[in-house]
């Protein structure tokens, strides 16, 4: 780095050129180094002050709002600096806040007299300091960001030779501060998220570490993912999202004053608590952040209330190691969003094993997909009277080693979204696959009904992932059923699941409510919201033989559900008493042990091969006659 002077007149001796090149080479390899902008005026002050015994040396800068504040003054008593920290620069501010406030050199040669002293003397005389001379510091664009000053312990002013260090030394100073700068602004980048101007996650990384290096008492996480983000994107936009993470980061930044909010991610974001009275009620904190946010926003036109859920855990002397607290919270978050979006869950002890063996149950399913160890089972739906098969459900298996696994064994896998949607894609690439060897091989069958979760159909994908992998196959849409169980299809008001439903049904694509009557769904739904099939869930079959209310609920449904053109399939069938109380009250349709248990593809084409229902020639490329029945 080459420094150019300015053309004041230099001393001639050999000593005095050595020593400013000996000052100057000093503080740029400091700057070249990399030291802090504090360590390189304070060193800069300590060599001036080396130079030339008579003076000390001090350099403020100046913020935006024209305040000042000391950055070194190595010789000066720290009450004396400390009183001039924020003191507002301005034409009577002493020396230094006047040169700021003019933008050029002030020279005082008597402290106890100037006016422009009056309000500061009482601080330096009994300092013993009678002078002061402070030059300002100007950028490129010409604002005043520091002072460098010279105070004199007699009233005097400035020599040529102290004029020229003092050059010297400004221009130094500001290669230190413009350099400083840089570097501020290159960690504010860094540490920054551009969108919300919160702190992003390498800022959290580092906040976690420095709690983690400092023993700060008690301390609380709050980790939030904002839940309709997708929603407004997919609906209006990116811009519209993008309003809506700004709003939604304002908004939670402020809710608690005394926390620090990070973005960590997408639509996530972190809170970081210390304040007792949050800690004491982490609830009652969560509750002020998610009441901040369920205000309509303005997002680029389109009016959206901000939804999120929150997980919070604590640090305290139970669990002081901040990676388990950061830990605990994801834990609390995730099952937060499980148990039903929109509230708070703080993380207690037993949290951790469930979410252990969820993660678990993850990882092994993830692993499953990728080495094609999910298998497709089937199991027939008969006609009660003639045993004929009239269609299959197929049901997601996992091979392990030699051993098939249900579904119900890895079913809290299937709670994590990418988890359901990838099995259910899975599933449907295996029976597609399935009904295309079946037809090729001129095999009566009718339909099979597919299990779709809410992940499948809140998200969007159900029907991408069902005519793609059917057209792959060349086999049609009319015979496949997807299937919804009771809690997904009225769970928790979810309007994008029956919309789904609504428009898989108006492109031709039948539905089947499964586990009819375990839920809190009922008939009057189902004018506004109606489906093709109701699998009657077994608990009302289980009961068919030890009173008669279920044989007359059963009744009742198969009645309504025939003026609504709607079939009824009885589930859990496992006795030949049963297939008679079933037949007596009208249920032609069912699926049980007493016919046959979930089995492999081969098993399935035997079945079919021998009891499957032969399709009328008016309604073979159709299917039109599902379930045969009348």
């Amino acid at each position: 780095m080459t420094l150019i002077f300015p053309h004041h007149r230099l001393w001639t001796g050999d000593d005095t050129q050595g020593a400013l090149l000996k000052l100057q080479n000093t503080i740029l390899e400091m700057i070249a180094k990399g030291a802090g902008l504090d360590t390189t005026c304070r060193a800069l002050c300590e060599e001036v002050e080396r130079l030339l015994p008579d003076v000390v040396c001090s350099v403020l800068t100046v913020d935006d709002a024209g305040r000042m504040h000391p950055l070194a003054a190595p010789s000066l008593p720290e009450i004396y600096s400390a009183a001039l920290e924020g003191v507002e620069i301005g034409p009577l501010a002493g020396s230094c806040g006047t040169a700021a406030y003019l933008g050029t050199d002030v020279t005082v040669r008597n402290i106890e007299t100037d006016i422009r002293w009056a309000a500061f003397k009482h601080l330096a005389l009994p300092h013993g300091l009678r002078a002061c001379w402070s030059s300002p510091i100007a950028n490129v664009d010409g604002n005043v960001v520091a002072t460098f000053a010279f105070y004199y312990r007699r009233a005097r002013g400035p020599t040529a030779f102290e004029r020229d260090v003092v050059a010297n030394c400004v221009h130094l100073s500001l290669i230190a501060i413009e350099r400083h700068d840089r570097v501020v602004e290159h960690q504010r980048r860094a540490f920054t998220d551009a969108l919300t101007q919160l702190p992003n996650r390498a800022a959290y990384n580092a906040a976690l570490a420095d709690l983690e290096n400092h023993e700060t008492g008690d301390w609380a996480l709050f980790v939030l993912d904002l839940d309709n983000l997708k929603v407004v994107n997919d609906t209006f936009g990116h811009h519209a999202g993008d309003r809506l993470l700004q709003i939604a980061s304002d908004r939670v930044a402020t809710a608690i004053p005394s926390s620090r909010t990070f973005r960590i991610g997408g639509d996530e974001f972190a809170i970081v608590l210390t304040a007792p009275e949050n800690l004491h009620d982490l609830d009652s904190a969560a509750g002020h952040i998610l009441g901040a946010l369920a205000v309509s926003a303005d997002c680029g036109g389109h009016f959206v209330i901000p939804r999120a859920t929150i997980g919070g855990a604590i640090r305290s002397s139970d669990e002081p190691v901040v990676e388990r607290v950061r830990q605990n919270a994801d834990f609390a978050l995730y099952h937060a969003k499980e148990s039903g979006r929109g509230g708070f869950v703080r993380y207690w002890s037993g949290l951790g094993s469930i979410m252990t063996r969820r993660l678990a149950a993850i990882r092994a399913v993830g692993a499953a997909l990728r080495e094609d160890r999910i298998e497709a089972y089937y199991q027939p739906i008969f006609r009660l009277d003639t045993r004929e098969v009239v269609g299959l459900e197929a049901l997601c298996r996992m091979r392990v080693g030699d051993t098939v696994m249900s579904a119900a064994s890895f079913h809290e896998a299937t709670t994590d979204a990418h988890v359901a949607t990838a099995l259910t894609a899975r599933m449907l690439e295996l029976v597609a696959r399935d009904l295309r060897r079946w037809l090729d091989m001129g095999i009566p069958f009718q339909h099979v009904g597919i299990n779709v979760s809410s992940a499948d159909l809140s998200s969007g994908t159900i029907e991408e992932s069902l005519t793609s992998a059917f057209e792959r196959e060349g086999v049609g849409l009319e015979h496949v059923i997807l299937e919804v169980t009771e809690t997904v299809y009225m769970g928790r008001g979810d309007q994008a699941v029956q919309q789904a439903i609504v428009n898989l049904r108006s492109k031709g694509i039948r539905v089947a409510l499964d586990d009819f009557g375990t839920g809190y769904a009922s008939l009057t739904h189902l004018l506004t919201l109606p489906v093709d099939v109701l699998k009657i869930d077994k608990t009302f079959v289980d009961h068919l033989g030890t009173d008669g209310v279920s044989a007359t609920i059963i009744e009742s449904l198969i009645r309504i559900a025939r003026k609504m053109d709607i079939r009824i399939v009885a589930e859990g069938i496992e006795s030949e008493e049963q297939v008679e109380q079933l037949l007596a009250i009208g249920c032609v349709l069912g699926q049980g042990f007493v016919f046959a248990p979930a089995v492999p593809q081969e098993a399935a084409t035997k079945l079919l091969m021998s009891k499957g229902q032969p399709v009328a020639p008016s309604a073979r490329d159709t299917c039109a006659s599902f379930p045969v029945v009348d």
